[in-house]
């Protein structure tokens, strides 16, 4: 229950414009900051170089522009072009080529023909420098239309892009039946977001049974699936499974984010696993902490004491 609380309230700041537009302005100037526990920074420069500290670990890693729920058009427009100037530099660093990105980024909120158009816009500035782009799941309001229009474009020969489905939602076993079905290459997360009962499983165990079912089925009907935890136990029941039945490590990988779990990131990597970590960076941090904050009462006690040993 006290879970489910911090979950909540955490979630109620990180969709606050207010304390968004504060977080943005005040910046990440300080490099003991906390959040940077979480964010590679707030410029390409930054995450590039987090970027080749963890290739250098022997770590795969996906970069993340961060922003989400843009309010208009022309907000839309922008985050669309930040991501079409990603790609080259980001290229000419040397590190993998390979993003993620949110749809209310580019305006699902605002009108989907647009969003569905920076999209493939995105897409294509990706294709050109050969770059695949992990489309990520927002709250469930939005999991249909994030389902649709990732279709959409499969079916319009786009093949550089990839998927995610949560398994706090009942609906994604049968989704994972047609994204296999189609190909495409899945991510399997538990879910960040509070969620109502109607449309989401709230016990924990209920999460964590349909996460295994889901990685099974992804391990033996999937296409390089990215099985993203940071839960041992489902770290776990992956590796058994994939022992059990012969699949080698290089049919899929692990995915961690940035600045969690570290050592089970190095830990992995010893196996022999391939992980990948997400790389978050931009000014537009602040609702992505808050629900990293949200996830694990661990992290809010390394916050305060961050802010304890800086007094």
């Amino acid at each position: 229950m006290i879970g489910a609380v911090s979950k909540a309230f955490f979630q109620t700041l990180a969709g606050s414009r207010h304390l968004k537009g504060l977080a943005s302005r005040y910046g990440m100037r300080d490099a003991r900051s906390f959040a940077r526990r979480f964010i590679a920074g707030e410029t390409l420069a930054e995450a590039i170089a987090a970027a080749r500290q963890l290739e250098g670990q022997g770590l795969l890693v996906t970069l993340d522009a961060l922003g989400e729920s843009v309010a208009t058009g022309a907000e839309a427009d922008a985050a669309t072009r930040q991501y079409l100037t990603l790609f080259e530099p980001i290229a000419a660093s040397g590190i993998g080529r390979n993003v993620s990105l949110k749809l209310t980024q580019l305006g699902l909120t605002i009108d989907r023909a647009t969003c569905v158009d920076n999209l493939r816009r995105i897409l294509d500035g990706a294709g050109a420098h050969d770059f695949f782009v992990r489309i990520d799941m927002e709250n469930s309001p939005f999991t249909a239309v994030t389902l649709e229009i990732f279709e959409t474009m499969w079916q319009q020969g786009y093949r550089n892009a990839g998927i995610v489905l949560q398994s706090s939602l009942p609906r994604s076993e049968s989704d994972v039946a047609r994204m296999n079905e189609l190909g495409a290459r899945v991510r399997l997360v538990k879910g960040a977001y509070q969620e109502p009962k109607q449309v989401a499983y709230q016990a924990k165990a209920d999460v964590d049974a349909a996460f295994v079912r889901i990685m099974r089925v992804l391990l033996t009907a999937g296409t390089s699936p990215a099985i993203a935890t940071h839960d041992p136990a489902m770290i776990d029941a992956t590796r058994a499974f994939a022992r059990e039945h012969g699949i080698p490590n290089d049919r899929y990988e692990f995915q961690l984010l940035y600045g969690i779990r570290r050592d089970l990131q190095a830990s992995l990597v010893r196996e022999g696993r391939r992980v990948r970590v997400y790389v978050p960076f931009g000014r537009e941090w602040f609702p992505y902490f808050m629900r990293r904050l949200g996830e694990r009462p661990a992290n809010v006690g390394f916050v305060i004491r961050g802010i304890l040993r800086d007094q």
